[in-house]
């Protein structure tokens, strides 16, 4: 008689009825079946269940890839004159798309020129031109108007969108004004810490900004430039004529325009902020990261 082993990683014996005999009767007959042991029954369903989970993850990649192809938000945001963030950029974006904004003034800053274009979608849409607020209800009707808009895309491009790394040059114990052309952000350092961004504007091709460490050897609040006829607030002169300032045609236009050579700088609040700050004799760097 074959014992039945209890021992699941052992080989079993299972009961066959064989074929009846020549009298009728039928016996039942023991005969071994081979089955896989235990070890490699457990590894064949732990295997399927690693394809199984693999299969998971590769779906769940592809659905992350294919939310990567996003669309601006028709959520409103609040964007406000003078200010620089994804908000603005959301609602450029949106202007350009039904026609009242060049795409090349999607900077993500709110100037006079998307004011102007917040203002003649307010009289397209029968509501009075006003400041070029946006409102909710202007929001809505520009969400409406221009539908579904694809967000723009965050690879490839221009270097200046690249991450810069701040030169080492800035990271002093004082005051600094740190200067990235990559990046064409302008950062107000002190200690060795980024405490103001701004973005910032470079001289033409035919007048570029120069590079090197520098240091601010005058200020001027109400500065005016006889060579150009234009307006120069918040001068810090650090390199003969080169100077950091504000300049209304940046905070206008954005980088459709460039220099004589100086540092233009758009955010007049923050620069404020900075010029009452910077000493003369503090340190300037301009580079490339």
């Amino acid at each position: 008689m074959t014992r039945l082993s209890s021992d699941p990683s052992r080989d079993e014996s299972t009961a066959v009825a064989a074929p009846a005999t020549d009298d009728g009767t039928q016996h039942t007959d023991l005969r071994p079946t081979r089955r896989l042991p235990f070890a490699a029954r457990i590894g064949l369903s732990g295997l399927v269940a690693i394809m199984m989970a693999l299969g998971l993850l590769v779906a769940g990649n592809a659905a992350t890839a294919e939310a990567k192809t996003t669309y601006l938000t028709t959520k409103f945001q609040h964007p406000k004159y003078g200010q620089t963030n994804s908000a603005v950029k959301n609602l450029q974006l949106r202007l350009a798309d039904v026609g009242l904004l060049k795409k090349k003034y999607a900077t993500s800053y709110f100037g006079s020129i998307t004011r102007d274009a917040v203002k003649d979608f307010r009289h397209s849409v029968g509501m009075k031109r006003g400041k070029g607020t946006v409102t909710k209800k202007v929001w809505k009707k520009l969400v409406k108007k221009s539908g579904k808009v694809k967000a723009a895309s965050s690879t490839g491009g221009s270097s200046h969108a690249s991450k810069g790394v701040i030169d080492k040059r800035c990271k002093t114990n004082g005051r600094v004004m740190c200067i990235d052309k990559t990046t064409r952000k302008l950062y107000y350092m002190n200690k060795g810490k980024v405490i103001k961004t701004l973005d910032a504007r470079f001289g033409c091709s035919n007048s570029p900004t120069r590079n090197g460490t520098w240091k601010v050897f005058r200020k001027v609040r109400h500065d005016w430039s006889r060579a150009y006829g234009s307006a120069m607030p918040l001068s810090m002169y650090f390199s003969g004529g080169e100077a950091v300032h504000y300049s209304s045609d940046f905070a206008a236009r954005g980088y459709a325009g460039c220099s004589h050579g100086c540092v233009n700088i758009r955010d007049k609040k923050t620069l404020t902020y900075v010029y009452n700050r910077i000493h003369v004799g503090d340190r300037v760097v301009v580079y490339w990261s």
